[in-house]
């Protein structure tokens, strides 16, 4: 039954950043409602929506929500930052409004903080679409736990809607989002918190990442491959020897970096260019040689058999 516990555990504070999202808000915001963990609060920051949100947000009488208007549009991860402001909680929670929380997500996440070394608790998710679920994001391989920072930084296993986080890793920290970031904000902040705390999960699908094309993971690829390179240039200058300590992650970054190199060039018709950004990788990589194979057909073929695969289309 929702709501069974009442206040005899720590306030979880639940960032829901919002920007013309009245679509799926009205069903992100029941599924927190349904939570069986009841002590929470909502901080709605508001980036200037035009639609429906501001109203469908305000039609909830509950003393937990509270609803921030900024007071002027700015990059999602600066929403973030003054979102984390406004909350109260010893736990931070995020749950963007597009997304879902099965019921028992915070009741099962929040005994797993009882360990002081954690600082950030995950669960498994799925994706899905408007028409079906799409797949269990751990199903074939179970994330780590513990000291994670490799694993983070070469191969990212956190999806946002997942994640909380104790309220004192945001005050270890120099700063949180970073606001050069458009569309890794989240990968640069979890991998940093990685880096000083470890990480636990709940092996078990507690919340639901929805799949559509005006997510900005899916809309603007081509800032990927720069602001990644900002990060390992970030990373470099703020750890300790960080080449010669994660060198081989970094290096699993970097591929990841020319083959959306080499996608963006092929969008814009310019096979051959693709085709050079992956010459290097041919040997090491057997990513950069089927998408090598591919750039010898049109752009098309590839972006519809993508789009099926990821359930942007059927």
């Amino acid at each position: 039954m929702p709501n069974k516990n009442t206040f005899d555990g720590p306030l979880v504070s639940i960032i829901m950043n919002c920007r013309n999202s009245d679509r799926y808000l009205r069903e992100a915001i029941d599924s927190v409602l349904a939570q069986t963990y009841s002590h929470w609060e909502i901080v709605f920051w508001d980036n200037q929506s035009s639609d429906d949100s501001s109203a469908i947000f305000k039609s909830y009488d509950d003393p937990r929500f509270s609803y921030f208007l900024a007071p002027e549009y700015t990059a999602l991860g600066e929403a973030r930052n003054l979102a984390l402001r406004q909350a109260r909680g010893d736990l931070i929670a995020f749950l963007d409004c597009d997304d879902l929380w099965f019921p028992q997500k915070l009741e099962k996440q929040i005994p797993l903080f009882d360990r002081d070394e954690v600082g950030l608790v995950i669960c498994d998710t799925i994706f899905f679409n408007s028409r079906k679920d799409i797949r269990q994001f751990y199903a074939k391989k179970k994330p780590p736990k513990g000291s994670v920072f490799r694993e983070l930084l070469g191969d990212y296993f956190i999806s946002m809607e997942t994640a909380v986080i104790r309220r004192s890793v945001l005050d270890d920290m120099d700063h949180w989002f970073d606001t050069r970031f458009e569309v890794i904000e989240e990968y640069d902040f979890f991998v940093r918190v990685g880096y000083k705390w470890e990480l636990d999960c709940v092996d078990e699908a507690l919340s639901k990442w929805r799949v559509h094309e005006a997510s900005w993971t899916w809309s603007k690829p081509e800032l990927f491959p720069a602001e990644i390179r900002l990060f390992l240039d970030k990373l470099n200058a703020s750890i300790p020897d960080f080449d010669s300590r994660f060198g081989k992650e970094a290096h699993a970054v970097r591929v990841k970096i020319a083959l959306q190199e080499s996608v963006v060039a092929w969008r814009l018709k310019n096979p051959g260019k693709a085709r050079e950004i992956l010459r290097p990788f041919l040997r090491e990589s057997r990513a950069a040689i089927l998408l090598f194979a591919w750039t010898w057909l049109p752009f098309k073929t590839f972006d519809v058999v993508n789009r099926i695969r990821v359930g942007l289309t059927s």
